[in-house]
C-alpha cells in the first residue's frame, strides 16, 4: 500500500511549486496542439494554392499528395501519410473564411490603429501568416476535434459545435458522441423557430424552460431493448442506475433530488417520478415516465404536481416549477389543446437508439423553410401597411 506523506514544512510553498509544474504542463499541451493546427492550416492552404496554381493536367492533383508524402516522409519522418495532407487540405477548407473573419474581427478591435494596420500587411503577406495565426490563436481546440467538426458539412451545426465543445470543455471523444446523437438537431427541434440561429452563434443558452428540452432524449446508454416489453418501474429502475449520463443528457445544470418523490395533499399520497432541480434556472424539474402514448389525463396529472410544488415547496425566490413528461409516443395536437397558455409543462419523446439523423436534419429544413416562408409574409404584410 502506498504510504500517504504528511505535509511537510513550508507545504504552502512545495504546493505553489508543484501548481506552476502542472500549469506548465498544462501550457505546453495547449502550445503543442495549436501548433499542431496552425501547421496543418497552413500546409492545407500551400497544397489548395499549389493545386490551383500547378501544371494544368487532370493528373497532377493525384500526384502532388502522393509525391509530397513520400518527400515529407524521407525529410521529417513518420505522420505526413496522404490521408493527413488531405486531412489538411480540408481542415484549410473548411476553415479559411472563418478564420480569416475572426483574425481581422480581433485585428479590427485593436485599440491601436498603427499595430492594427501592421498586423493587417502582415496577414497578408504568406511567409508570415504561420507566425500571425500563432499570435492571434484563432483555434480553440485539438486537432483531434477538428478531424471531427471539419466533417460536418453545415455551417450552422458545425459552429455550434465548436461552440459547445469550447465551452463545455468536451473532449473530442464526447464531441464525437454528441455529433453521432444529432443534439444540435434535438436542441433545434425543441426550441422556438426565432431561436434556431442563435444555437450557431452562441450555442445552447439556456433562459428559459423550453431551452433544457431535447426532442427526443437519448437514452441509449440505458441497454434497454426498443421491441422488448419494460414498464416504467423499468424504465426507471434503467435511469437511476444510469443517472450520471441521465443527467448529461438531461443538459447544462441538472442536479437530482429524488426518485419517486411522495407529497400528500388532501389526505390522499402522490408520488413524482424523478425530482431534479436545474441550477441555471433555479427551479424544480419534476420527470414523469410514460412507456405508452401520452394521455391528456398524464397532461393532467402532471399540471397538478407542478402547481403542488409551486405553492407547497418552492420559496419566494425560486422560479416556477418546470414540468416533463418524458413519454414514448407523444401527439403535439392533444398537449397543446389540453395545456393552458403559458403552463410550465412539456412532453418529450425519448429514444432508445441512435436517432436517424438524415431523418432529423430533414424535419430541420422544413422547419426552418416554413419560418422563412411566415417571416416573408410578415415582412410583405408589414411593407403593405406603410
Amino acid at each position: 500500500m502506498k504510504e500517504k506523506l504528511s505535509k511537510p514544512n513550508g507545504f504552502a510553498f512545495f504546493e505553489n511549486v508543484a501548481q506552476l509544474i502542472e500549469q506548465a504542463r498544462k501550457h505546453i499541451g495547449r502550445t503543442a496542439d495549436l501548433t499542431m493546427c496552425v501547421t496543418y492550416y497552413e500546409l492545407g492552404r500551400m497544397i489548395v494554392e499549389e493545386e490551383q496554381g500547378g501544371e494544368a493536367r487532370a493528373a497532377y492533383g493525384k500526384k502532388l499528395l502522393a509525391n509530397l508524402s513520400t518527400f515529407l516522409m524521407s525529410r521529417v519522418g513518420k505522420g505526413y501519410s496522404v490521408s493527413t495532407l488531405k486531412n489538411a487540405r480540408q481542415f484549410y477548407q473548411v476553415y479559411n473564411k472563418s478564420i480569416r473573419q475572426s483574425m481581422l474581427g480581433e485585428l479590427s478591435n485593436d485599440e491601436n490603429p498603427t499595430k492594427s494596420q501592421a498586423m493587417l500587411t502582415i496577414l497578408t503577406e504568406k511567409e508570415n501568416r504561420q507566425s500571425m495565426l500563432g499570435e492571434l490563436n484563432p483555434f480553440k481546440l485539438s486537432w483531434s476535434h477538428y478531424l471531427v467538426l471539419m466533417r460536418i458539412k453545415n455551417d450552422e451545426e458545425r459552429r455550434f459545435y465548436e461552440i459547445e465543445a469550447i465551452k463545455q470543455n468536451w473532449d473530442y471523444r464526447w464531441l464525437s458522441k454528441q455529433y453521432a446523437g444529432s443534439l444540435y438537431e434535438r436542441l433545434a427541434l425543441s426550441t422556438n423557430k426565432e431561436n434556431i440561429i442563435r444555437l450557431a452563434s452562441e450555442g445552447q443558452v439556456v433562459e428559459n424552460p423550453r431551452d433544457i428540452l431535447k426532442n427526443p432524449l437519448l437514452l441509449d446508454f440505458l441497454d434497454l431493448e426498443e421491441n422488448t416489453d419494460y414498464d416504467e418501474t423499468d424504465l426507471e429502475v434503467a435511469i437511476i442506475s444510469k443517472l450520471q449520463k441521465f443527467l448529461l443528457e438531461l443538459g447544462k445544470g441538472f442536479l437530482f433530488e429524488a426518485r419517486q418523490k411522495r407529497f400528500t395533499f388532501n389526505e390522499k399520497h402522490y408520488k413524482v417520478d424523478l425530482v431534479c432541480y436545474n441550477r441555471l434556472l433555479r427551479c424544480y424539474v419534476l420527470i414523469d415516465l410514460k412507456t405508452d402514448p401520452l394521455e391528456h389525463r398524464d397532461l393532467g396529472q402532471m399540471m397538478m404536481y407542478v402547481h403542488y410544488f409551486d405553492r407547497h415547496v418552492k420559496t419566494a425566490d425560486e422560479y416556477p416549477t418546470i414540468g416533463i413528461l418524458l413519454c414514448k409516443e407523444k401527439d403535439d395536437a392533444i398537449v397543446e389543446l389540453t395545456l393552458p397558455e403559458g403552463e410550465n409543462i412539456y412532453a418529450s419523446e425519448y429514444s432508445l437508439y441512435l436517432p436517424d439523423k438524415s431523418l432529423l436534419q430533414s424535419k430541420l429544413a422544413e422547419w426552418i423553410e416554413e419560418f422563412e416562408e411566415e417571416q416573408a409574409m410578415r415582412d410583405l404584410a408589414s411593407d403593405s401597411t406603410e
